[in-house]
C-alpha cells in the first residue's frame, strides 16, 4: 500500500473512530435525558401521593391544632421538595440540551474534518482534469504493486498510452476541445480496465493502466477496447489513433525498469505504425 493511500486510511479511521466516540457520549446522553423525564414523572406522581395523604385527613375530620400544624409544615416541605426537585430537573435539561449542543458542534466538526482530508486527499493524488489518478499516486502505487508481485509471485502488466496528433486537436480546435478529449478518453479507459486495476494520467495525452494480477499476453483486450476513440468536436467527427506499448514484470525488476519497457514499447509500436508495420502484440 503506498503512503498516500495508508495516510487516508489512517485519517478515515481516526474520524471513524471519533464519530463512533461521538455517537456513543450522544446515545448515553439521551438515555439519560430519558431517564430524566422518566423520574420526573415518578417522583411528582409520589410526590402528590404524599400531598393528598397528608391533606385528605384534614378535609374528612378535625384536627388538634398541633396536629394541624405538623400537617401544615409537612404539606410546606413537600412542596419545598417538588419545588426543589423542579429546579434539578430544570437544571439537568439545560445541562442535557448543552451537552447536545457540544456534541452536535464536535460531530460537525469531525465531519467537517473528514470532508477535507478526502478534498486533500484528491488534491494529492487525483488529476483534476480527468478524474483519473495523477502520476504521484502511480508512481506510489506501482512501487507497492511491483513489491507485492516480487513477494507473492502475481503478474503485473503495465500499459502505456498515448494520443496520435493530439496537439493537432489542440491547434485546430482549442485547448478546450483538447480538454474535453482527454476527459473522454479518461472515461472510456476507466470503464475499459477491472475494479481492481488503476487507470492513471502520467501528464499531457499520456496515460498508464496499471494491470493487477493480469499476465501481458491479455493486455492487447484493453488497448481493444480503447480502439477507434472517436470524438464529435464543434460538429464533426474526429478519430484519434491510440497508441500502445505494454511490459509485464520480470522477476527482480524495479517499477523504475518496468515503467521504463512498457514507454519503450509505446515508442516502438508509434514508429513501427507510422512507418507502415504492424504494431508488436508481444510483450516486452
Amino acid at each position: 500500500m503506498d503512503g498516500a493511500e495508508q495516510a487516508r486510511m489512517d485519517q478515515a479511521v481516526a474520524a471513524q473512530i471519533a464519530l463512533r466516540e461521538l455517537q456513543r457520549r450522544l446515545e448515553r446522553l439521551e438515555r439519560r435525558e430519558w431517564f430524566t423525564w422518566w423520574a420526573v414523572v415518578v417522583v411528582m406522581l409520589l410526590l402528590l401521593t404524599a400531598v393528598v395523604t397528608v391533606s385528605f385527613p384534614d378535609i374528612l375530620k378535625e384536627r388538634n391544632p398541633l396536629e394541624r400544624f405538623y400537617s401544615v409544615q409537612m404539606l410546606r416541605a413537600l412542596i419545598g421538595v417538588v419545588l426543589i426537585f423542579n429546579v434539578y430537573t430544570i437544571w439537568q435539561q439545560m445541562q442535557i440540551r448543552r451537552l447536545r449542543q457540544e456534541l452536535a458542534a464536535r460531530i460537525a466538526e469531525v465531519a467537517k474534518l473528514q470532508l477535507q482530508a478526502d478534498e486533500f486527499y484528491n488534491l494529492a493524488v487525483m488529476d483534476h482534469l480527468t478524474g483519473l489518478f495523477n502520476r504521484r499516486f502511480a508512481d506510489e502505487r506501482l512501487a507497492s504493486e511491483v513489491a507485492r508481485a516480487r513477494r507473492h509471485k502475481h503478474a503485473l502488466t503495465l500499459v502505456s498510452l498515448d494520443l496520435d496528433d493530439f496537439k493537432d486537436v489542440n491547434d485546430r480546435h482549442g485547448h478546450a476541445a483538447g480538454d474535453l478529449v482527454l476527459r473522454q478518453f479518461a472515461a472510456r479507459l476507466k470503464k475499459a480496465i477491472r475494479t481492481t486495476d488503476v487507470a492513471a494520467r502520467m501528464g499531457g495525452d499520456e496515460f498508464l493502466a496499471m494491470l493487477i494480477e493480469c499476465p501481458g499476453e491479455r493486455a492487447h483486450i484493453l488497448v481493444s477496447r480503447l480502439r477507434p476513440f472517436e470524438i464529435e468536436l464543434a460538429g464533426q467527427k474526429v478519430v484519434l489513433n491510440v497508441s500502445a506499448g505494454w511490459a509485464g514484470y520480470r522477476e527482480g525488476e524495479g517499477p523504475e525498469k518496468l515503467l521504463e519497457r512498457a514507454d519503450r514499447s509505446l515508442y516502438e509500436n508509434k514508429r513501427a505504425a507510422k512507418s507502415g508495420q504492424a504494431p508488436s502484440a508481444k510483450t516486452s
